[in-house]
């Protein structure tokens, strides 16, 4: 007689079940003063002037960001103004880094600009990444 609907699951347009993700967008509008940290993912078109640290960043053409970053993948387009420290990183061509940069994984595009110092990270570095991306 009375029965319970099962939960909903939240669907893609192509009906399989999607995972629940966070992702925080700071538009090109956005301006930031003070460190952001985020336990998960973070798109960034604005300006940042503090640290940031998230799981994964992704910075558009128009992100600036005044400060360190640590994350666990970054993909960047921007400007970035402090060091760097990740395990994965893209650094596209549009990309202009003026601090030194900390990876485990490199690819950098044709026309990108660094003016820094790259090296592999070190096994306690690793760590500090994780550690900070999960609190």
């Amino acid at each position: 007689m009375f029965s319970k609907k099962p939960a909903a699951t939240p669907h893609s347009p192509g009906g399989r079940a999607m995972a629940n993700s966070t992702f925080s967008v700071f538009g090109a509008d956005i301006r930031i003063k003070g460190d952001v940290k985020a336990s998960a993912d973070l798109h960034v078109d604005g300006r940042v002037e503090g640290d940031v640290s998230c799981t994964s960043l992704v910075q558009g053409e128009s992100g600036e960001i005044v400060g360190g970053v640590t994350a666990e993948s970054a993909r960047l387009s921007g400007t970035v103004r402090g060091t760097i420290s990740v395990r994965d990183l893209v650094v596209l061509k549009t990309a202009r880094i003026h601090g030194d940069v900390n990876y485990d994984s490199l690819t950098i595009e044709q026309g990108a600009q660094v003016d820094g110092r790259f090296a592999p990270r070190a096994v306690g570095e690793e760590s500090a990444v994780v550690a900070l991306a999960a609190s």
